[in-house]
């Protein structure tokens, strides 16, 4: 097991889409937007108010992706033990410095030491409502869910649990203070490829919170239908996302 003392998610954008895609997102969560950084520029901190930052901007040479960065002690120590359970180094930046890989089903993260430990609350909006980026969801073909839950359980120590009702998702139960949820939703049978992953917002007002991200710019998602329980958007860079009605100080259905 792999002590994770905190969780940064990255969106990675390409140039042409990485300001739109900053804006936005600075708008969504109300963040302020920190000076670029980085050899090229390339990184971007979304800024709460209070807390921890722990939602960032990079500009990548092309596609377009979420990553994730797992805040741990030893990075070279949490890649080992990740690797024995299926992952793959893909860069090492050198002692003490960070590790990146892939999952065995592909997705990008990172073992890094940078330390966080207030996660910031829900934001509350002139609607009268609230909500908060809280939830990253993998998206896993059929052939790769089982593996790809596992992998992220034993890695991290926490607990995987079913859904009853949906047995489409699982999700891995968040020790007190991680910014992010993480959620495993597995795909219909015609998928294929490698594992991917989009941001979930809670909220205690859906449509007006859907409303708000329309005139920031996003789009609802025409194609899949709309749950009950969430709305799946596109923000202005083409990337889906959703809005959900879990609670926004517990990340749980109520």
């Amino acid at each position: 097991m792999t002590t994770v003392h905190w969780v940064t998610a990255f969106i990675d954008l390409p140039p042409g889409l990485h300001a739109a895609g900053t804006a936005f997102w600075s708008g969504a969560t109300g963040y302020a937007v920190s000076p670029p950084r980085g050899d090229h520029l390339e990184f971007t901190t979304l800024l709460p108010p209070v807390g921890n930052p722990f939602l960032k901007v990079q500009q990548v040479g092309s596609g377009r992706r979420i990553h994730l960065d797992l805040h741990v002690r030893d990075p070279e120590d949490a890649a080992h033990r990740a690797e024995e359970l299926g992952a793959k180094v893909t860069h090492r930046a050198g002692p003490g410095g960070y590790v990146t890989l892939r999952s065995p089903g592909g997705l990008v993260f990172c073992f890094v030491t940078e330390h966080h430990e207030i996660r910031p609350g829900p934001t509350r909006w002139t609607y009268g409502h609230e909500s908060l980026v809280d939830q990253v969801c993998l998206d896993i073909p059929p052939d790769l869910f089982e593996a790809e839950c596992s992998f992220w359980s034993d890695l991290t120590g926490w607990p995987l649990r079913r859904s009853a009702r949906r047995p489409e998702f699982s999700h891995l139960v968040r020790p007190e203070g991680i910014p992010f949820r993480f959620l495993f939703q597995r795909l219909d049978e015609s998928a294929t490829g490698e594992v991917g992953a989009h941001l979930d917002l809670a909220t205690d007002d859906r449509e007006s919170e859907v409303r708000r991200h329309e005139h920031l710019g996003a789009t609802r998602d025409p194609a899949p239908p709309t749950s009950p329980r969430w709305t799946v958007m596109r923000d202005p860079t083409g990337a889906a996302y959703c809005i959900t009605d879990r609670n926004p100080e517990t990340g749980l259905l109520d």
